[in-house]
C-alpha cells in the first residue's frame, strides 16, 4: 500500500454494535487494498464506541476518531477532514459491501480518470431483497455524453418515483477535490435527504462518470432506519433541504434541473406529510393552520402547481397532491385515515 492512499473509505457510526462487525469485515474483505478505513465514532453509548477502537488497534490503515453526537453528516464530514486518498467513498455502518466493490470501482477510476465513479446497489430488507439499478447504460461518460444522457433524467427519471441515479454517496467514489467543498456545505441539521446535496452537484460539475452494471453494495433497510421515524421538525427539515438544493443548484445554468427538482420536492413532502400528520395530536385547528404553512411555503408551493396529477403513482398520492395544491386540510385528513 502507498504512503497516500488511493481510497478513502468513510464510516459514520452511532450506536449499531449489531451491525458494525459485518460492515467492516466486509471492508477487510476487498479485493482492492490501497485503501484507508477512518471509523468516525458520533458519540456512541453502546459497544460500538469499542469495536471501533479495536479494528484500529489490530490495523494500521484503520483510524478511528470519537466526537460528541452530532449527527450522520457531522461524522462524514470529520472523516473527510482526515481523509487522505485521492478518492473518497461512503459506507453506512449497518450495510456491507461485495469482495470485488472496491477493485472495480477504483480500477475504472484509474484507467479512465473519471471524477465519479457510480455502481448498482441492492436494498435488503428483512424479508427480501430488492436490485436498484441504474437506468443508464454502463460505461464511461464525458461531458458532452452526460449533458446528453443523464443530467435531463438525473433525479428525476419520468416514473414517479424512480432516480435516474439514487442520491447515495454510498455506491460512487469521488475524486477529493471533487466532493469536498460540497459535503462540507451539506446542513448538520438535516437527517433525509442530504445525501443529494453533495451527489447531485458534484455530478454536475464532474468532467466525466463512469458508471458500473454490477451490484456492489449492500444498503439494509429496516423499521429502525431513519426514515420511519418522523415527526413535524421533519417539515422544517424539508425547508432546509429545499432551500438548500434552490441555493447549490442554479436552474438557469442547469435549466434541466427546474423540472426534476419539482418532482423530487413532491417525492419528499409525501415521504413526509403522510407520516407527520398521521401522528399529530395537536388540535385539529393546530394541524389545520401547520399543514396550510407548509403549502404556502414557496418552494414546496411552486413544485405542487408544477407537476402533473397524472403522473403521479398510486390514487392516495394523486389525493395528496391534489390536497396540498388547494390547501384542502380537512380532505387530506380524511384520505390519511381510509
Amino acid at each position: 500500500m502507498s504512503s497516500t492512499p488511493f481510497l478513502s473509505i468513510i464510516i459514520p457510526v452511532y450506536n449499531v454494535e449489531e451491525f458494525l462487525p459485518c460492515c467492516i469485515d466486509s471492508i477487510l474483505a476487498q479485493e482492492w487494498t490501497d485503501y484507508e478505513l477512518l471509523l468516525v465514532d458520533d458519540g456512541s453509548t453502546d459497544g460500538s464506541f469499542d469495536i471501533c477502537d479495536t479494528y484500529a488497534r489490530q490495523y494500521a490503515f484503520i483510524h478511528c476518531f470519537h466526537q460528541p453526537n452530532g449527527g450522520h453528516t457531522s461524522a462524514r464530514q470529520k472523516g473527510f477532514t482526515q481523509a487522505k486518498g485521492q478518492y473518497v467513498t461512503f459506507v453506512d455502518s449497518d450495510d456491507w459491501i461485495a469482495p470485488s466493490m472496491y477493485r472495480l470501482m477504483c480500477s475504472a477510476a484509474k484507467d479512465t480518470g473519471a471524477d465519479v465513479v457510480c455502481c448498482n446497489y441492492t436494498a435488503v430488507t428483512p424479508k427480501k431483497e430488492i436490485p436498484c439499478c441504474s437506468p443508464f447504460a454502463g460505461g464511461l461518460y464525458d461531458k458532452a455524453r452526460l449533458e446528453e444522457k443523464i443530467y435531463p433524467n438525473m433525479i428525476y427519471f419520468g416514473d414517479f418515483f424512480t432516480y435516474g441515479i439514487a442520491p447515495s454517496l454510498c455506491n460512487k467514489l469521488f475524486r477529493r477535490e471533487l466532493i469536498g467543498p460540497h459535503l462540507l456545505q451539506v446542513p448538520l441539521s438535516l437527517k433525509l435527504g442530504e445525501d443529494g446535496l453533495a451527489s447531485y452537484i458534484c455530478l454536475l460539475e464532474a468532467s466525466s462518470v463512469y458508471f458500473l452494471e454490477e451490484t456492489l453494495y449492500y444498503y439494509r433497510s429496516s423499521a429502525s432506519s431513519l426514515t420511519h421515524h418522523m415527526d413535524d421538525k421533519r417539515l422544517l427539515e424539508n425547508h432546509t433541504l429545499f432551500d438548500t438544493f434552490h441555493q447549490i443548484i442554479d436552474c438557469r445554468v442547469y435549466p434541466y434541473m427546474e423540472r426534476q427538482l419539482d418532482y423530487y420536492i413532491v417525492y419528499q413532502c409525501l415521504l413526509t406529510f403522510v407520516p407527520v400528520f398521521q401522528d399529530m395530536t395537536a388540535s385539529f385547528k393546530e394541524t389545520r393552520r401547520l399543514f396550510l404553512k407548509e403549502c404556502s411555503y414557496p418552494p414546496i408551493r411552486k413544485a405542487f402547481h408544477s407537476v402533473n396529477i397524472g403522473s403521479i403513482k398510486g390514487l392516495h398520492n394523486k389525493c395528496y397532491v391534489f390536497c396540498i395544491q388547494h390547501g384542502l386540510y380537512a380532505l387530506f385528513r380524511f384520505f390519511l385515515k381510509h
